[in-house]
């Protein structure tokens, strides 16, 4: 049976609410971010929230968090605040006070993604929101393993994904988390691979493109959208997936499917000059750089830091025009904030721009911008003068006991006298 037209109505929103993030052609309203829009306190960027409001705010709060910000409280508070009832996310919600559509208005992307941002930053203080939102996903989990755009919708590479992340952020094991048949997120993840079936060039990749092959690199490592940096002496060279010839091999299991999607990832890169091209409908010809940094993201989270490095050195490259397409968008901001830090580079001087203070520009002003760095300077030189205070205090004790005991020892002798 032909799919209803709310069900076509759903899955382009879902697609419009990825494009704003992404900053392609096919929603040019929510990408014209500038500063805060007073009209929606706590909300980072100006541009139109209706598809992209709670999804950016996550990636923004990530990227702080990411980068040793400490957001403002009523950021944190906005996001918690879009919550539904039943623990799900719509896309964005302009008025809390109405009930959540939850047929059609709540959105596992959305959800996912606001998880792993509450995880992260809420100090434990949202642990309320965190459980509800990972219910809502269990109990919208197919019976494939994985999860749709919203409820209902068949599995895709990259709603799975961002579950799996959410429940990764929770500190729990994605692969634990099964459905009534015992299937979990990876077993949904696997049958959407392609395997030695397909041309060579298709080998590790996921249905449909790009965009879902650089999400699901990250959903089948387990990891979610906040990677620590890689280590560049434990370098990981891709592996392809290997074939000979038998046309049924695919990979096996999570392991196998992480090593070949990256390879499938680094070689596209490589073949294109560092860059990956769009894959979402409608838009112009040439690079992605939205998906680029995502590839560059998965790579790092795999301990593939030359690939990641490469794809990142593009990036910074003036002729990508990264630092123009992200400027003023705290989506855009966030994406490579996150990609940069997880291989291993600086967001604070990127392509010529401090990307964190650009994306703190874009929101509220958070508790503290310092970076890592300077608090751990900090907190040395704090306890460097504790150490001074607690030497000169014994000095001075020292010097106060011997006073005394001199002072008994004489009047001990003017006694003997």
């Amino acid at each position: 049976m032909a799919p209803s037209f709310a069900v076509h109505a759903r899955r382009a929103a879902a697609t419009l609410a990825a494009a704003a993030v992404l900053g392609t052609a096919a929603a040019p309203a929510a990408v014209a971010d500038g500063s805060p829009s007073p009209a929606v306190p706590g909300l980072f960027g100006s541009g139109d929230p209706k598809f992209d409001g709670v999804f950016r705010q996550s990636l923004a709060l990530l990227a702080q968090d990411a980068t040793g910000v400490d957001p403002a409280p009523r950021a944190v508070a906005w996001l918690a605040g879009q919550q539904c009832a039943d623990g799900g996310f719509a896309a964005f919600r302009a008025d809390t006070g109405t009930a959540c559509d939850a047929k059609a208005g709540e959105f596992t992307d959305a959800t996912g993604a606001a998880v792993q941002a509450l995880a992260a930053v809420g100090g434990g203080h949202r642990d309320k929101e965190v459980d509800k939102g990972l219910g809502w996903l269990k109990a919208h989990q197919n019976e494939d393993g994985g999860w749709g755009m919203t409820p209902g919708s068949p599995s895709d590479a990259n709603s799975t994904s961002t579950a799996v992340g959410a429940f990764a952020a929770a500190r729990q094991d994605p692969a634990k988390v099964t459905a009534k048949g015992g299937k979990s997120p990876y077993d949904a993840l696997l049958t959407l691979q392609a395997g030695c079936d397909k041309k060579e060039d298709e080998r590790g990749g996921f249905a449909p493109n790009d965009l879902a092959s650089a999400a699901a690199a990250l959903g089948v490592l387990g990891k979610g959208y906040l990677v620590a940096p890689a280590a560049k002496d434990d370098a990981k060279p891709v592996k392809a997936l290997e074939c000979a010839d038998d046309e049924s091999a695919r990979p096996k299991d999570a392991p196998a499917s992480a090593e070949a999607v990256a390879a499938h990832l680094a070689r596209k890169l490589e073949a294109n000059g560092g860059f990956l091209k769009s894959s979402m409908p409608g838009a112009p010809e040439g690079p992605d750089t939205a998906t680029t940094a995502d590839a560059a993201l998965a790579l790092a989270a795999g301990g593939h830091t030359e690939a990641a490095g490469k794809t990142v050195k593009w990036l910074q490259a003036d002729k990508s025009g990264t630092a123009a397409w992200a400027k003023g968008n705290p989506g855009r901001l966030a994406k490579i904030i996150l990609a940069v830090h997880a291989a291993g580079g600086d967001p604070r001087s990127f392509a010529g721009t401090d990307f964190v203070q650009a994306l703190n520009e874009t929101g509220p002003t958070p508790e503290s911008s310092e970076s890592p760095q300077k608090k751990d300077e900090k907190k040395d030189k704090k306890k460097d003068g504790d150490n001074s205070f607690g030497v000169w205090w014994f000095v001075g004790v020292f010097f106060v006991a011997s006073v005394g005991v001199g002072f008994l020892l004489s009047n001990r002798k003017k006694n003997q006298l």
